[in-house]
């Protein structure tokens, strides 16, 4: 298995690509680990929810860190993003910051789906959305293939724009 460290463009390429993470937050000694739907642009990350425990959470503690990742059998990247909560408030100070969330979550598809879908599944009215989000202050990742996956990204039997992420990855590798 080669793994390599990913640089910090590298590793927002992937956030780019990815829209699905785990939100992590904690309150006292407590650690909360939590699905989120996100969009990425100009380090920072976007998102949405409705009002409960994350939320709760991480207006007392704003320090949270999101882990996400592409899997394919083999062949994996992944990226961690230590990072600060910031809600963006219904409020005019925030109006610019509100809409650029809600544009850029409109690109990907089912952006609503984890922050929404339990008001939608107990038949409870829906409440005001909660948009937010998270400074990037610090970016890790990795990225890793087997030596069959290797090889074949060698010999182009992996489809190229399928797993271009990989491809400029190894043209990195054997530069250095």
């Amino acid at each position: 298995m080669l793994i390599q460290e990913l640089t910090r463009q590298e590793s927002l390429e992937v956030l780019a690509r990815t829209h699905l993470g785990r939100l992590a937050c904690a309150r006292g000694m407590q650690p909360y680990v939590v699905p989120i739907n996100f969009t990425c642009q100009n380090n920072w990350l976007y998102s949405f929810s409705v009002l409960g425990q994350k939320i709760d959470w991480m207006r007392v503690n704003p320090l949270v860190c999101i882990e996400a990742d592409q899997m394919r059998r083999e062949l994996w990247a992944t990226v961690v993003v230590f990072g600060r909560y910031e809600e963006l408030c219904d409020t005019p100070e925030f109006q610019s910051e509100r809409k650029l969330a809600f544009d850029l979550l409109q690109h990907r598809a089912m952006w609503w789906e984890h922050g929404g879908v339990k008001n939608m599944l107990g038949g409870t009215p829906a409440t005001v959305p909660v948009f937010y989000r998270i400074k990037i202050e610090q970016i890790t990742g990795r990225w890793a293939a087997s030596e069959q996956e290797v090889s074949d990204i060698k010999q182009a039997k992996v489809h190229p724009d399928e797993q271009e992420w990989l491809h400029k990855m190894f043209r990195r590798d054997r530069q250095t």
